[in-house]
């Protein structure tokens, strides 16, 4: 049996190659670590953009609902921004039409007593229509008077809805109670109506609960 001899450069050569192996061990664990460190970075980053995009998401819906707050609070302001004015015997309910546009303007008035609301709008022709804020069916049940919905006024007792070309138009039926021309008088610069006529449909009103 032959025996087998390690020289000198063979023993160098071994712990050559057995440093050279540490090392790429060495390497491969560091380039290991570095990749980990790098894919905890990647998540993190991902985590966050995730979380900067929920944020923005959520800051956009808190956003567009303070909006349509705004929008339905200046809807309401708009209706409930005129006092309400005492019309006694000799007066008149004055509306400028100059104040008028294809949105419905409500007008408060106190009438011996008795809280009425009229409406006046222009419509799509430019032709201005009057009528009472209550419907001529409802308006017993105190909630049939009428809030601007988009283009149309809605009944708040049945829920039926007008376009603003049939304000003013119609007696009879679920309607807002006109104010025909024979019941106001109208110039260039302005629409009056008068303490008796007014006077006279008051009892249409004893049960408004205008809200």
């Amino acid at each position: 049996m032959k025996k087998f001899m390690i020289t000198t450069a063979m023993a160098v050569m071994l712990m050559t190659t057995a440093t050279a192996y540490g090392n790429i061990k060495n390497v491969m664990a560091a380039t290991s670590d570095t990749k980990n460190m790098e894919d905890k970075k990647s998540e993190k980053s991902t985590a966050k953009t995730t979380g900067d995009k929920a944020e923005k998401i959520e800051t956009k819906t808190t956003d567009d609902n303070k909006t349509e707050k705004k929008a339905s609070k200046a809807t309401d302001d708009k209706e409930d921004k005129k006092e309400t004015t005492k019309i006694e015997k000799g007066d008149s309910l004055v509306i400028k039409t100059d104040d008028l546009s294809e949105d419905a303007a409500f007008y408060p008035i106190e009438v011996d007593g008795t809280e009425m609301e009229v409406i006046a709008v222009k419509d799509a022709e430019g032709i201005i229509r009057t009528a009472f804020n209550t419907c001529q069916i409802c308006y017993d049940s105190g909630n049939g008077y009428y809030k601007q919905e988009g283009d149309k006024l809605v009944c708040q007792n049945c829920g039926n809805s007008f376009t603003m070309d049939q304000v003013g138009e119609t007696a009879g039926g679920c309607n807002p109670y006109p104010i025909l021309d024979d019941d106001k008088t109208v110039t260039e610069d302005e629409i009056q109506i008068s303490y008796d006529f007014l006077k006279e449909s008051s009892d249409i009103f004893a049960n408004w609960k205008r809200k």
